[in-house]
């Protein structure tokens, strides 16, 4: 009967390092498939509501006509990676798309003489960062 304590005492110890050790190993900066998911689709969210909160007349300057062009592409193209992404790895695609939309929103608004939000700018470098 002690044989058996022991080593049912070992199995638990034994998981619990386990589970420690892939927790650790998880939680030096890698994100959740659902943490991922989330981040990507707030990103391909602000982008259509940033590219929703241009009138048609906005359009008639051709450099900010090409911006948003480029920046509605974008968009199209994250919303379908983030349709078939399943994996961290390619939710950080769809998060990078939606990223270089909000950076032709930027120039395109840059180009009509209209100030970006005061967060939007400074929150996107420090994600860009890492």
């Amino acid at each position: 009967m002690g044989f058996a304590v022991l080593l049912a005492l070992l199995l638990i110890v034994g998981a619990v390092a386990a589970v420690v050790v892939q927790r650790r190993s998880n939680g030096g900066g890698a994100m959740s498939d659902l943490d991922a998911e989330a981040e990507a689709n707030r990103w391909v969210v602000r982008l259509g509501g940033s590219l929703s909160a241009f009138t048609a007349g906005a359009r008639a300057d051709r450099t900010a006509a090409r911006e948003l062009s480029a920046a509605a592409e974008r968009h199209r193209t994250a919303r379908h990676q983030l349709a078939t992404a399943r994996t961290p790895a390619e939710y950080a695609v769809v998060t990078r798309t939606a990223l270089e939309g909000m950076h032709h929103v930027r120039a395109a608004r840059t180009a009509l003489g209209i100030a970006s939000p005061s967060g939007q700018r400074r929150h996107q470098r420090d994600h860009v960062r890492t």
